[in-house]
């Protein structure tokens, strides 16, 4: 059954392998055009001295709340020999290339093509100067929280966290803090309202005004979203409710 699941509460459960336990979710891997869980970051524990691996989400098989639990469709020889990352450094094409050819699954981008598959090599920028991701459209869920919410008329919040479909891993949900103008209060923003995200100025851009977000239904973490919830969250932004 269908679940909108906020990231916070997902890294609290522990990732289980076919044969044992691997660790614990870190952050995620999206991009921002289909707005889709690319790789999940899990931080493995002690059997495999804390390195970080990135899974397909699509080997996710269940999520077990009353056992804390998120069990993965795959083995721990297979996590434990999977390529390796250094996840402070954006994702190259080559790794993504290496990544799927080794866990045998088609890659995203032959099912949704991008403009750019692969970017021409470009002079390194000065050393102040932040550098462009590879893949500008891949982002990093732990970069992205904290990015300012800018909109139509100027600046509201920030970005708290993500609310993610456990059906298919998309992104359905921002949860944003308006801590600048409603102290406290938190609302969600979906991906059809936000224009763009701009990584130099570490924004999230929204086509929406301050007024609408400020007033926008409470978002209740500890709470489950109910169809009643996003109902009245989509007539209060005017937009027609997503039927799914």
């Amino acid at each position: 059954m269908r679940q909108l699941r906020n990231l916070a509460q997902l890294s609290k459960l522990h990732l289980q392998a076919r044969d044992g336990e691997i660790g614990r979710l870190k952050e995620i891997f999206f991009d921002d055009e289909h707005w889709t869980v690319r790789y999940f970051v899990v931080h493995t524990g002690n059997w495999l001295l804390g390195r970080d691996v990135l899974l397909p989400p699509s080997r996710v098989t269940e999520v077990e709340e009353d056992a804390n639990l998120l069990h993965v469709d795959l083995t721990q020889e297979q996590i434990q020999n999977s390529p390796d990352v250094d996840t402070s450094l954006p994702i190259s094409r080559h790794y993504e290339n290496d990544f799927y050819g080794y866990y045998g699954l088609q890659p995203y981008w032959l099912h949704n093509p991008l403009p750019e598959d692969i970017p021409e090599p470009r002079p390194a920028p000065p050393e102040l100067q932040p550098r462009e991701p590879d893949q500008p459209h891949l982002r990093s869920s732990k970069a992205v929280t904290g990015y300012d919410l800018h909109a139509q008329d100027g600046e509201i919040g920030h970005v708290e966290d993500f609310i993610l479909d456990d059906n298919d891993w998309t992104v359905r949900y921002l949860e944003i803090n308006t801590h600048k103008w409603r102290p406290g209060k938190h609302v969600l923003v979906a991906p059809i309202w936000i224009h763009s995200i701009d990584w130099r100025s570490k924004e999230v851009i929204v086509n929406l005004n301050r007024q609408s977000i400020e007033s926008a239904p409470v978002y209740d973490r500890t709470r489950l979203i109910g169809k009643d919830y996003e109902l009245s969250l989509y007539k209060h932004y005017g937009t027609a409710a997503n039927s799914k």
